[in-house]
């Protein structure tokens, strides 16, 4: 019960946009200044979609599927990633294909790990993801009550896993760039 609570609060706050306090906002800038420093997407763009030579994503980010994608290189759990992503303004990464997936194992292997947080989370028996996209794939990961988070696995061709929300792992963002 205490999960479902946790997840049904997560949501509220994912979707309020409660205004910042002027010493939130400096922090968040300088938050965004530390990951734009750490220089350019992680994954070439060779095979991405044609509409990448027009990429609308931020500097650092890698455009693919329209949606602009980045590793965060810092450990934190699955509700402080959210967080994270939400300052970015955008999610923990949703997954909306084999390919996709296929180049969010790679930008994790060229990160140097071998797992990141996604943005899939299981409420009452349910996936779902933060940003709203339809759960598309055939084999959710595994769930017990205390797994209810997805974490990619990048060395494994079925690689999505849940585990405890709390556990500290480095994460995904995605942004759609032409989002409200």
């Amino acid at each position: 019960m205490k999960t479902v609570l946790l997840l049904s609060l997560l949501l509220c706050a994912a979707f309020a946009a409660p205004a910042e306090d002027k010493a939130a906002s400096e922090a968040a800038v300088m938050e965004l200044k530390e990951d734009l420093a750490a220089g350019p997407g992680l994954v070439s763009e060779e095979g991405a979609d044609p509409e990448s030579r027009f990429n609308f994503c931020p500097s650092g980010w890698f455009n693919y599927n329209s949606r602009c994608f980045k590793f965060i290189n810092k450990v934190l759990n699955w509700y402080n990633a959210e967080e994270h992503c939400n300052r970015l303004r955008g999610h923990l990464a949703s997954v909306n294909g084999p390919q996709e997936y296929e180049v969010l194992q790679k930008m994790t292997q060229e990160a140097g790990h071998d797992q990141a947080w996604l943005g899939g989370f299981n409420l009452q028996g349910r996936w779902m993801w933060m940003d709203s996209q339809g759960f598309s794939f055939t084999r959710p990961p595994s769930y017990s009550s205390s797994s209810a988070c997805m974490y990619l696995l990048s060395s494994s061709s079925n690689g999505r896993r849940s585990t405890n929300c709390g556990s500290h792992l480095r994460f995904i963002c995605s942004v759609n760039p032409f989002g409200c």
